[in-house]
């Protein structure tokens, strides 16, 4: 098996918005990320979609909600000729404190249970707390400069932070990182 793609959802699959993806509607693919995570799938990586979803605890919309994009998303993925292995999202607010909001490692720790996942692997996002819980995960880290990845790494500049191992403009700059790396 190769190493699994941990891949945050809004900013790297699909546009953010800052008032947050609450429909289907609203879920509007990043042109070229679900032919790059069908590229990565169709190589052997697993692909486990984790996100945070604070957006439930504060009432913006409900879980189903939540499950309803997760639908429209992965007919896009089965459409591309690949699925992924895993969905998983914290529905918690910030304040909850909980283990699986990002940068907690709970969604990595549960994909790799209950998918019989390896350690090691990638995660890729646009914000540095994907990055922190790709540290905390023992994932290679990949910032791609869409969504909110730009801002997001002059901040870490700025305050000194720990870097991610890598920068890319998207997630297809990313999977043709991952790929090439064997």
């Amino acid at each position: 098996m190769r190493p699994p793609v941990f891949l945050d959802r809004d900013g790297v699959i699909n546009r953010n918005r800052h008032d947050y993806v609450r429909r289907p509607s609203h879920w509007i693919p990043i042109p070229g990320a679900i032919d790059a995570a069908a590229r990565l799938g169709r190589a052997g990586h697993p692909l486990v979609v984790v996100t945070n979803q604070s957006g439930i605890a504060r009432g913006y919309y409900t879980e189903e909600d939540v499950e309803l994009i997760h639908r429209v998303m992965s007919c896009a993925f089965r459409a591309a000729g690949v699925r992924p292995c895993g969905i998983l999202y914290c529905p918690h607010h910030p304040d909850d404190r909980c283990r699986c909001r990002k940068p907690a490692p709970g969604m990595v720790e549960e994909a790799r249970r209950t998918l019989s996942l390896p350690r090691g692997g990638w995660m890729v996002g646009d914000a540095e707390s994907d990055m922190e819980l790709g540290r905390r995960s023992g994932l290679a880290t990949i910032l791609v400069e869409t969504g909110r990845g730009a801002a997001q790494l002059e901040m870490i500049l700025e305050r000194g932070l720990t870097p991610p191992d890598h920068v890319v403009p998207s997630l297809r700059e990313a999977a043709d990182l991952i790929l090439s790396s064997g």
